[in-house]
């Protein structure tokens, strides 16, 4: 859990900041939602990644891309997970 300690007693302030860390989380869910989406392609196309299985049967560049993307969401879903467990303690 991650606590942001602010000492401010401008409410302005504390509103901004909150809503700063609500609306990066909402852009990371809205690219966690892209990236679901195209992963679903690759398995509608592919079925599930078997990198073994699918070797030589897809293009390499196809099958990067794929891996890739998934990557990319688990960064993206621990970057989110940092964002939902801040609490803020207002001093």
């Amino acid at each position: 859990m991650t606590k942001v300690t602010i000492q401010t007693r401008n409410d302005w302030a504390k509103r901004k900041i909150a809503s700063a860390i609500n609306t990066e989380a909402e852009l990371l869910q809205k690219a966690i939602a892209r990236i679901r989406d195209k992963l679903q392609d690759f398995e509608a196309r592919y079925g599930k990644l078997d990198r073994e299985a699918l070797y030589g049967k897809i293009d390499d560049m196809e099958l990067l891309e794929w891996e890739g993307e998934i990557e990319v969401l688990e960064r993206l879903r621990e970057r989110l997970k940092s964002l939902e467990e801040i609490t803020f303690e207002y001093k």
